[in-house]
C-alpha cells in the first residue's frame, strides 16, 4: 500500500534521524575536506549547526506542523558555523517556510519545499559555486520536481531523490577542479546526503541511536558536587574508525555490539562501506580495541577519561559563577547612553586578542580556523556591543556568512560586516577607522585598506593530499596564502621565508610577523632578524600572536 503523506510525529523522527546520521558521519566527511588543515572542518560545523535544531526539535512535545518549522528554522540558523552550516541553516529555512502552513507532507509539498529550500540557500550565498552542497541540493529539487508529476508514493519518491543526490555528488570532481586534484567528493554535499539518508531510515521504520542528541540537549541539569556522589560506572569513553579488511556483515555488526555491551554501554556502532565507526563507555578500552583488530585496522582512536572530565566539570561551575557575575556586570552597562560606534573582532589567542583590544575593539569572539563561531556566538556579542553601529570583523572567509546571517537577524543596531578573511587583514581594518568620519565612509575607508595586505599562514598537514600542483604529505610544514598553498617543507621557518618570497614585491612596505603558541620567542626574534636581512628595505614587526596550530601568521603591506 502507498504511503502518501508524511505527518507531524513522522517528520519529528525524520528530522533528528538526518541529525544523527550526520553526527555518526562527520568525522568522514572532514576527511573529505581537500585542505589538510587542523582547523574545524565541514562535518563538524554541520553537525553542530543541525544539532542546535535537532535539540528543539527533541523539545516538542506534542508539536504541529507550525512549531516544528520554527524549531528546526531558528534553530539552525542560531547554531550555524561556517560556510556550511550557514548553507545548510538556509536549506531548512527555504524548506520549512514551505512546509509550515500544511498538516500534512505529500510529494508536491515536497518538491516544491525542496525548490524553495534550494533558492534560499543560492540567494543567501554572494558568489554561488558549482560542484557545492548547493549543487546536490539544487540536483535533489530538480529530481523531486520531476517525481512529483508522476507518483504520490513517498516510498519510491524519497529513494528516487536520494539516488539522484548520490549521483549529482558524484559528479561534483568534475565541476571543481580543486576536488578533482584531491580526489574528493565535495564535503558539505556530503553531509546533505547524510541528512537525507538518516531521514529516509527513520521513514522506513528503521531504529536509529539518538545517543548523540539526547547526550547534548541539557534536559537534566546536575548541581556541582551532585554527580561526585554517583559512581561512574565505565571510566573511559572510547572512540575510533575500523577500516575493514574483508565485508563488514549485519552479522558482524550484531555479534560486536553484543561483545561490547559485556564490556560497556552507550555504545554506537555504524558501518559504512569499509569503515565502521565505533563508540564505547567501558572500563578496559583495551578489550574493544583488541576485538575490534579483529575485523581490521584501526584509526581516529580516541581514550577520555570521564572522571577526570568530572573534576573539569567542577572548575566549569566556578567559572559559570564568575561569567553570571560578569553578565550583572554587563547589565548594568547596557543601560548606559549607547556610544556611536562599536566593534567585535573574531581572534583566538591571547596576543591577537590583546592587540584588538589596544585597538578599541568593544569584544572578541575566541574562535577562527580551531572553532567556527556560531552565528549565536555573533548574536550575543552584538547584544553585549551597547554602540548604534557595530563594525564586525570575522576574520576568516569561514566565518563571513555567520557573520553576514548574524546581522541579517538584528533589528535594533546597525550592523556592518567588513569581510576580513584573515587577523592581519582584521587588524588593519580597525586601524583604519577614523572617529571623526561617518560610518559610510569608514567602511569604505576599511575594505579598501583591507585590499592591500597579503596574509600567509604557517602550519602542519594533517592527512597526505594532492592540492595546488602540489604533493603533500602528513606531518609536511605548509605555508598558506590567501588564494592556496605556496610552499611545502620540513622546516618551519625555511616554508615561511618560501612563502614569503611569494608574497614580497618591489611595492611592499611592511611584513609584520604572529609567532604562535609552539613558537619560543628567541625562535620568533631570530627568524625576524633573518626575514630583516632578506628583505632590508621593509619594515618588519614581530608580535606574539600566542594563536594555536599556526605558528606563524605573517602579513604583507
Amino acid at each position: 500500500m502507498a504511503v502518501k503523506t508524511i505527518n507531524t510525529e513522522m517528520l519529528q523522527k525524520m528530522f533528528l534521524a538526518g541529525a544523527a546520521n550526520l553526527d555518526a558521519k562527520k568525522e568522514f566527511i572532514n576527511e573529505l575536506n581537500v585542505f589538510p588543515v587542523p582547523d574545524g572542518d565541514t562535518g563538524t560545523n554541520m553537525t553542530l549547526t543541525i544539532m542546535s535544531a535537532a535539540k528543539e526539535v527533541q523539545a516538542l512535545e506534542k508539536p504541529d506542523m507550525m512549531s516544528i518549522a520554527k524549531a528546526i528554522s531558528s534553530g539552525s540558523l542560531r547554531g550555524a558555523r561556517g560556510n556550511s552550516g550557514v548553507i545548510l541553516s538556509q536549506l531548512l529555512r527555504g524548506f520549512t517556510k514551505e512546509i509550515r502552513e500544511h498538516d500534512e507532507i505529500d510529494t508536491a509539498i515536497l518538491a516544491k519545499a525542496c525548490d524553495r529550500a534550494t533558492a534560499t540557500a543560492y540567494k543567501a550565498v554572494m558568489k554561488p559555486k558549482e560542484g557545492t552542497i548547493l549543487t546536490v541540493a539544487k540536483g535533489a529539487a530538480q529530481k523531486a520536481a520531476e517525481l512529483a508529476e508522476t507518483t504520490e508514493d513517498l516510498e519510491i519518491f524519497l529513494p528516487e531523490v536520494i539516488r539522484h543526490a548520490e549521483e549529482v555528488l558524484a559528479q561534483t570532481p568534475e565541476m571543481l577542479p580543486v576536488l578533482k586534484e584531491a580526489g574528493v567528493v565535495d564535503s558539505g554535499g556530503q553531509g546533505l546526503l547524510e541528512v537525507l539518508r538518516g531521514a529516509y531510515d527513520a521513514f522506513l521504520g528503521k531504529e536509529i541511536d539518538y545517543a548523540a542528541i539526547e547526550a547534548g540537549s541539557g534536559t537534566k541539569m546536575v548541581k556541582p558536587g551532585q554527580q561526585a556522589e554517583a559512581d561512574i560506572k565505565f571510566g573511559y569513553c572510547t572512540e575510533f574508525i575500523i577500516m575493514t579488511e574483508k565485508e563488514f556483515t549485519a552479522k558482524d555488526e550484531v555479534e560486536f555490539k553484543a561483545y561490547l555491551e559485556s564490556i560497556g554501554d552507550s555504545i554506537v556502532c555504524v558501518a559504512d562501506d569499509d569503515i565502521v565507526k565505533i563508540h564505547v563507555h567501558t572500563n578496559d578500552p583495551g578489550l574493544a580495541i583488541q576485538k575490534a583488530l579483529t575485523y581490521g585496522q584501526l584509526s581516529r582512536m580516541k581514550i577520555d577519561n570521564m572522571r577526570e572530565e568530572h573534576q573539569e566539570k567542577l572548575i566549569r561551575d566556578a567559572e559559570k559563577v564568575a561569567a553570571q557575575q560578569a553578565e550583572e556586570t554587563a547589565q548594568k552597562k547596557k543601560k548606559e547612553p549607547r556610544k556611536p560606534v562599536g566593534f567585535i573582532a573574531v581572534s583566538i589567542g591571547e596576543g591577537m586578542n590583546e592587540i584588538f583590544r589596544e585597538l578599541g575593539v568593544d569584544y572578541i569572539i575566541e574562535g577562527g580556523q580551531t572553532m567556527n563561531p556560531s552565528t549565536d556566538d555573533m548574536l550575543t556579542a552584538i547584544d553585549e556591543v551597547n554602540a548604534d553601529h557595530i563594525f564586525i570583523l570575522p576574520n576568516n572567509k569561514n566565518i563571513i556568512l555567520a557573520a553576514n546571517q548574524a546581522q541579517s537577524l538584528t533589528k535594533d543596531k546597525d550592523i556592518i560586516v567588513i569581510p576580513t578573511k584573515t587577523v592581519p587583514q582584521g587588524i588593519t581594518a580597525v586601524i583604519s577607522f577614523m572617529p571623526e568620519a561617518d560610518v559610510d565612509t569608514n567602511m569604505d575607508a576599511m575594505l579598501e585598506a583591507v585590499k592591500n595586505v597579503k596574509t600567509g599562514q604557517v602550519t602542519y598537514a594533517v592527512r597526505d593530499t594532492h592540492i595546488d600542483d602540489k604533493e603533500i604529505h602528513e606531518g609536511d610544514i605548509m605555508g598558506i596564502g590567501d588564494d592556496g598553498i605556496l610552499s611545502v617543507g620540513q622546516s618551519v621557518e625555511e616554508t615561511a621565508k618560501e612563502m614569503l618570497a611569494k608574497l614580497v614585491d618591489d611595492d611592499s612596505e611592511l611584513i609584520s610577523l604572529y609567532y604562535g603558541q609552539d613558537v619560543l620567542a628567541e625562535d620568533a626574534e631570530k627568524f625576524a632578524g633573518d626575514v630583516e636581512a632578506l628583505y632590508p628595505d621593509v619594515d618588519v614587526d614581530i608580535h606574539m600572536g600566542g594563536q594555536p596550530i599556526y605558528y606563524y601568521v605573517l602579513s604583507v603591506e
